[in-house]
């Protein structure tokens, strides 16, 4: 399981005094409300930021890190990553499995047999859907429902699925 969760994407400077706009890639946006803190990937480390303010901007939230007071000290990290550690994760529900905890997990059909590895989730309105890639090289898409999911193991690492005709 992976240690870290990203919560958003720097997309871009917002104006001179060091805030970014950011991309946010967790189910809810105003989870920044209640962080102190994020892990920037500036591509060789992670360093720690302090949030100073949290604005929201349409689809967009605007961070203001403190000690970042400028725009050139914020520029480099444009495209960069921002990740919080487990234990400041969103609690999930029955169900509910974080994208990270879902990547290269095993997938097997109901009979037992290896089908293929999961390899990306597409966050689509209605359900997620998860692209497995099989040993053909082909991509199979599976949608997250109960009719298709019939067990997911985050531990060992293994999904379990019924394959529904027409998918493969």
């Amino acid at each position: 399981m992976e240690d870290l969760l990203q919560v958003g994407v720097i997309t871009t400077t917002h104006g001179i005094r060091g805030e970014v706009k950011v991309f946010p890639t967790t189910d809810d946006a105003h989870r920044f409300d209640y962080l102190q803190s994020v892990l920037l990937d500036t591509g060789k480390e992670l360093c720690e930021l302090d949030i100073e303010r949290v604005k929201y901007f349409k689809q967009y939230v605007i961070l203001k890190f403190k000690d970042v007071d400028n725009i050139n000290d914020i520029e480099p990290y444009k495209g960069k990553s921002l990740y919080v550690t487990r234990e400041f994760a969103v609690p999930l529900k029955e169900n509910e499995y974080y994208i990270a905890d879902l990547i290269d997990m095993e997938v097997y059909l109901e009979n037992g047999e290896y089908f293929g590895t999961l390899m990306d989730v597409m966050e689509t309105g209605a359900n997620d859907v998860y692209v497995v890639h099989i040993e053909s090289g082909k991509e199979v898409l599976i949608p997250a429902i109960k009719d298709c999911i019939k067990k997911v193991d985050v531990e060992n690492g293994k999904m379990v699925i019924h394959l529904l005709k027409g998918l493969c």
